[in-house]
């Protein structure tokens, strides 16, 4: 009988073990998986009740730390990965010398997180660094609405970077963060933002709303498209890389036209805008493409437009100004008809076609029911 006692003890002792183990192979395989994330996600999409974790404090901590002086952060950057020391001098060396940027979803990323982890576990460092965040975004900002890709603004090469940012989304982003901020969504309200600093917020959306409307290309009257991005004085369209010429955008004036079509209660300068920019894309689609990958006698790569009945429309990235056709661009700034007609590095590593109009032109009829518009 003792030995029956002992041995099922034993077992049972092993079995906890072994649960144990599976436990923290668990761990270690959550963590290995958290590491493998993409940051944009590690910020925003965990499950709710992570961000009260350790890990979430030790990537807090890492944020925390790359924050520059002035308020910002710089893009591109692995901030839920562990920093060695080197690292971590290396950035706070750099933490006066040079400001941040909001290309590539930057700051706006890393404030979203921050107010993820507050929510959470209070610690006032948290609130702190989000409310230097917003005010770098505030300070950011033109008087005539805009913001730049990277302030404080650079000259020289990367002089483009002071442009009003529309590239990538860049600006909408800012906007709709400003305007999430004013919401009722619980991580925001955990800060409890002051009244004065909500009224600065709105000041901040109303400008940007209004640079939207101040940009946008009319012609004949009419407006239309946006630029990717716009001179911050002219407001008028303008060049930022040797390939990215002043021109129509096909990509960036979606986001633009699906902010606008968020607002209630619309003037009629919101409506005549969005009414103009849908009837332009509706009248310049470029048809039913396929945008294939084809296997070249060398193994590399290479990319090719196939015209498909079957296929969805698409739209061109850049659109001539003049002739407001279609037009691809090598790095050395001169247009072409075609992307056969460019070099493989661009022709392959930029993306030429979009398909973005698509959700725009899907939500004009409800966007025009809901606000009564024959």
């Amino acid at each position: 009988m003792k030995n029956r006692i002992a041995l099922s003890k034993t077992i049972g002792l092993i079995g906890l073990i072994a649960v144990f183990a599976i436990g923290s192979a668990m761990g270690q395989k959550d963590s290995k998986d958290f590491q493998d994330m993409r940051w944009k996600d590690v910020a925003v999409k965990m499950p709710e009740a992570w961000y009260a974790s350790n890990e979430a404090k030790l990537v807090a901590e890492n944020v925390l730390l790359t924050q520059k002086a002035i308020g910002g952060w710089e893009k591109n950057k692995p901030y839920h990965h562990p920093m060695d020391a080197g690292k971590k001098a290396a950035y706070l060396k750099t933490k006066d010398e040079i400001g941040a940027t909001f290309d590539n979803d930057a700051t706006i990323t890393e404030l979203r997180f921050l107010a993820n982890v507050y929510s959470k576990t209070k610690d006032e460092r948290y609130k702190q660094a989000f409310e230097k965040g917003i005010n770098y975004i505030l300070k950011a900002q033109y008087d005539n609405g805009g913001w730049p890709q990277f302030y404080p603004v650079r000259k020289g090469s990367v002089a483009y970077s002071g442009h009003i940012t529309f590239n990538d989304d860049a600006m909408v982003n800012i906007m709709r963060f400003l305007k999430e901020l004013l919401s009722d969504d619980p991580a925001f309200q955990s800060m409890q933002l002051s009244d004065s600093k909500k009224a600065k917020i709105q000041e901040a959306y109303d400008k940007g709303i209004a640079c939207f409307l101040n940009t946008q290309i009319v012609v004949k009257g009419e407006p239309t498209a946006w630029c990717a991005q716009h001179d911050s004085v002219t407001l008028a369209p303008a060049k930022a890389r040797s390939y990215e010429l002043p021109s129509f955008s096909g990509s960036e004036s979606v986001g633009i036209v699906l902010m606008l079509m968020e607002i209630e209660n619309p003037s009629n300068e919101v409506k005549a805008s969005i009414n103009g920019a849908v009837k332009w894309f509706e009248d310049h689609s470029v048809g039913r493409l396929r945008v294939d990958t084809q296997t070249m006698p060398d193994g590399s790569k290479d990319r090719i437009v196939v015209e498909d009945k079957n296929a969805p429309l698409h739209w061109g990235r850049f659109y001539d100004l003049e002739t407001e056709k279609i037009y691809f661009c090598d790095r050395d700034g001169i247009k072409k008809d075609s992307i056969t007609e460019i070099g493989h590095e661009r022709r392959n590593g930029y993306s030429w076609y979009t398909r973005a109009p698509e959700q725009m032109l899907e939500k004009y009829p409800e966007w025009k029911k809901r606000n009564g518009i024959n």
